[in-house]
């Protein structure tokens, strides 16, 4: 079973699909035999007349077969070529025959079966089929995998580690990521959950708690273990002719979707919160400076958003970030 990144990826693919199936399946067209049957006895004339013989032999041959037809490899295809175009010959053999130009620039070699494009991705675990968003950078970096991984901070010439935290249903969750900090280049964001400090366990600890285990941490070698953004999901969406995508927010918040779009064909839901456009995180940022990382975006669009939930939201984490500036 195939995995799609889009609806998009998926209808391309079959689309495909369909195309090497065609060619493949379609059977070579052959003329029927032509045959005579040959009396199994000679034929005489009535006894008595004298009519003239035939014109034609009374015992024929069988009509030569005739030669297979051969199929172009224009007339496989799913689609007409430029060949069949108001009964134009536009064949290579025919342009070398009258354009000159043409015969000295593309020499007369045989051509090559095309190969087949490879537009496969891996994603996290999983090798996602994407003809249409497999380059896109921004897939790579915004791919959710809700895996552990381990990573070591020290802290700046100031003493911080450059993040903050939030404490949700007993659990520990970053909520600010100073740009620049050590916890940046350490790769941690916004919505990751803390499992452990230097091997204690964080679960039902809160805002405080945690962030004095930051405090009284040596400069070096603060060994924290992260769960990959739980609340968190991303979503690819294209870009039609008008480069649009197809939904509406405020306040970083998703409020509609216009019909038929690729938001809405690609299962983006309102109330959610947009955390994220092609890997770069818009938490905090205005409506205006979202919109404008998403028509910068290429065609193929990843975007992350989060699951409703009523403790810990985008809008939340403004709340709290507006309170208190303080990011250790």
């Amino acid at each position: 079973m195939s995995l799609y990144p889009s609806l998009e990826d998926m209808k391309m693919d079959q689309m495909h699909m369909a195309q090497l199936s065609y060619q493949s399946h379609i059977a070579e067209p052959t003329m029927p035999a032509l045959t005579r049957s040959v009396p199994s006895a000679p034929m005489y004339p009535n006894i008595g007349t004298a009519s003239p013989p035939p014109p034609y032999s009374l015992s024929p041959t069988a009509p030569p077969s005739a030669a297979p037809k051969t199929v172009s490899p224009t007339s496989l295809a799913l689609y007409p070529t430029m060949e069949d175009f108001m009964g134009l010959e536009l064949s290579p053999e025919v342009l070398r025959a009258n354009m000159l130009d043409y015969t000295v620039s593309v020499p007369n070699v045989p051509e090559a079966p095309a190969a087949l494009p490879q537009y496969s991705t891996t994603i996290g675990e999983h090798n996602m089929v994407a003809p249409l968003s497999s380059q896109t950078l921004g897939l790579q970096r915004a791919q959710v995998t809700h895996g552990l991984r381990e990573v070591t901070l020290c802290k700046d010439a100031s003493g911080k580690v450059g993040l903050r935290v939030c404490a949700v249903n007993k659990g520990v969750f970053v909520s600010v990521v100073s740009k620049g900090s050590p916890a940046a280049m350490c790769g941690i964001r916004f919505g990751d959950q803390i499992l452990q400090i230097n091997g204690i366990s964080v679960a039902g600890y809160s805002m405080t708690q945690v962030h004095d285990l930051f405090r009284k941490s040596t400069v070096n070698g603060i060994n924290i273990i992260l769960r990959d953004r739980p609340f968190e999901r991303t979503i690819t969406l294209h870009k039609d002719s008008m480069g649009q995508v197809g939904f509406q927010f405020k306040n970083g918040k998703i409020t509609g979707l216009v019909k038929d779009s690729s938001a809405a064909r690609n299962g983006l839901l309102t109330e959610h919160n947009l955390l994220e456009v092609d890997g770069q995180n818009v938490v905090g940022l205005k409506d205006k400076e979202i919109t404008a990382l998403i028509e910068k975006a290429p065609a193929n669009l990843a975007a992350s958003d989060q699951v409703k939930n009523g403790s810990f939201s985008a809008n939340a984490v403004r709340r709290s970030t507006a309170r208190s500036n303080l990011v250790l």
